[in-house]
């Protein structure tokens, strides 16, 4: 098969399309259970580009296969699963995603309905997932202010649908105007630019208060802003830093207001809380399957140009979802 393959970690430059054998046995993560995906679009983020420089805590070693989530047709599933052969689904691989067939992962797939293409498909899970996740965490109720830093990528996009969806206000931070415009597409009630005094703003917005949740994926020297820009009792969810800075917190600034920092990393949490995982991944299969969710694909390539999809978030150039189209009929 075909296969996008990591060959030295130092980043999306060093991959190169490769005939490679199919993948054997079952993904190392799933305890022997094979399911063996025949991968129509590969979805890729800013964990899959931190890999190929081995800055991820799920870093491989090389040579392996770049990309992180699929959307496809099962080829073989695990006996007693929910799955059988000739399902379409969309779910995560952690890596292995870049190539004609992925071993997935059962637990972070779902069924994908047939209004749905495999290109916003392979866009649903990761987004969605770590949207709920991060919600959750954070405590989020219904009229809740949610801030959400990064808001035109693809967790950013998402994060403010569901936002939207539980009858919260959704507010987003972005960095362009073309980025606003994305935002606005995805339901946010209000946009920031982080260029200008969104913490300011966004106390204006609340009537002086704050909002009660921040949803953050990027980091960097805006986290004491995103502190300041909460109500008493809010809470910051962490989910990742794709300002390359992992900032420090003086925690003098959760103890005056009451405020709360939480992290947002699924897979851990999962395995300490599996019924979490099960109402999660329940949730988004009937989202999606209800049409509630719309992924906001911002760019598709073809599998020869998987390098520049990676560089496209490398260089912050990325709006809503990042596709590579692994078979010419991703759009089916």
């Amino acid at each position: 098969m075909r296969a996008f393959v990591i060959n030295e970690l130092s980043g999306p430059e060093a991959g190169a399309i490769t005939e490679i054998p199919a993948p054997e046995g079952a993904h190392p993560w799933t305890e022997g259970q094979r399911l063996l995906i025949e991968v129509h679009a590969a979805g890729v983020s800013f964990p899959d580009l931190l890999q190929t420089r081995g800055m991820y805590q799920h870093a491989q070693p090389v040579p392996y296969v770049a990309g992180g989530e699929v959307a496809g047709v099962v080829r073989e599933a695990p006996p007693g699963s929910s799955f059988v052969p000739g399902d379409r689904v969309a779910g995560l691989t952690v890596f292995g995603a870049l190539a004609e067939y992925a071993l997935a992962l059962p637990d972070y797939t779902i069924k994908l309905p047939s209004h749905v293409d495999f290109g916003a498909g392979a866009a649903l899970y990761l987004n969605y997932a770590t949207a709920w996740f991060s919600l959750y965490r954070a405590g989020f109720v219904a009229h809740d202010v949610v801030l959400v830093h990064g808001a035109s990528g693809g967790v950013g996009t998402a994060t403010l649908q569901l936002v939207r969806a539980r009858g919260g206000v959704p507010v987003a931070v972005v960095s362009s105007e073309v980025k606003a415009q994305a935002a606005r597409e995805a339901g946010a009630e209000h946009v920031l630019l982080s260029s200008g005094p969104w913490a300011q703003q966004a106390k204006e917005l609340t009537g002086g208060r704050g909002a009660q949740v921040v949803v953050d994926p990027v980091g960097g020297d805006r986290v004491t802003d995103s502190l300041r820009s909460l109500d008493v009792g809010g809470r910051l969810a962490v989910v990742g830093f794709a300002a390359g800075e992992i900032p420090e917190i003086k925690l003098n600034r959760l103890l005056l207001r009451d405020l709360s920092v939480v992290g947002v990393a699924l897979e851990p949490y999962a395995r300490r809380y599996p019924d979490v995982l099960r109402t999660l991944t329940a949730e988004l299969e009937n989202m999606a399957a209800q049409g509630q969710v719309r992924p906001l694909v911002g760019h598709r390539l073809p599998m020869e140009q998987a390098a520049e999809a990676l560089s496209l978030i490398d260089l912050r150039r990325a709006v809503g979802k990042v596709i590579v189209d692994i078979r010419d009929d991703s759009g089916a």
